[in-house]
């Protein structure tokens, strides 16, 4: 495929771009700006990563979520305990079925999948009021 470049990550599942952008705002949120106003920057920061990205700017996104499920399990940073679960479980998804495509993409994400395990299940334990349902296949 020289001289083109390649798409095939672009086609493992539609949960991250339909599930993270509101999830990380969540995550990410700060008292200068609205949950709408986050919600709506990180969406439109996804849509720019799969129109115009690439494989590796992608997977650096998903490693910027995993830092940021993994901080919010192991108490180092604040943020929504049920949308650091939700991120968790998307991003760790994907990264399970990079197996099947070419290329460093799974080799590349396994610190960041050990990581996710570990903090999906931390947060899995840890009480919660309310979780929010994924709305993505049966997974």
């Amino acid at each position: 495929m020289s001289g083109r470049r390649r798409l095939d990550w672009l086609g493992l599942t539609p949960e991250p771009e339909r599930e993270l952008p509101a999830a990380v705002a969540a995550l990410r949120a700060s008292g200068t700006r609205t949950a709408e106003e986050l919600a709506a920057a990180e969406h439109r920061r996804v849509e720019r990563l799969v129109l115009r990205g690439s494989r590796h700017s992608w997977l650096s996104y998903l490693a910027e979520v995993t830092d940021l499920v993994t901080g919010v399990a192991a108490g180092t940073r604040t943020g929504d305990p049920a949308a650091a679960l939700l991120a968790g479980e998307v991003v760790l998804d994907h990264h399970r079925m990079l197996i099947g495509l070419p290329g460093p993409g799974y080799g590349r994400t396994a610190a960041d999948r050990t990581a996710l395990e570990s903090a999906v299940r931390a947060l899995r334990t840890r009480p919660r009021a309310h979780t929010p349902t994924r709305t993505g296949g049966s997974r």
